[in-house]
């Protein structure tokens, strides 16, 4: 079961042009264009089958949940779980 804000690895199972479809320990997940390091930076490489990717969880209880590879939102998680 996925959590927000926890951080896990994820496998890239499909690629479309708005996301990709993924795999965080047998749960399916969803990591939007928008959140992937390569929307941003163009020298990023894009998401590819197979690819491992370090996220963090934005929404747990969308179906698929919502999952963010940028280093902003794994910061802003870490902030999160570290409040009082």
């Amino acid at each position: 079961m996925l959590r927000n804000h926890q951080e896990r690895t994820a496998r890239v199972l499909g690629v479309a042009p708005v996301g990709a479809r993924v795999d965080v320990d047998g749960v399916p997940g969803f990591l939007d264009q928008a959140k992937h390091p390569s929307w941003r930076d163009p020298n990023a490489p894009p998401p590819e089958v197979g690819d491992e990717l370090h996220v963090v969880v934005l929404d747990a209880d969308r179906e698929p949940p919502r999952l963010s590879a940028l280093q902003q939102d794994i910061d802003n998680a870490r902030r999160l779980r570290d409040a009082p």
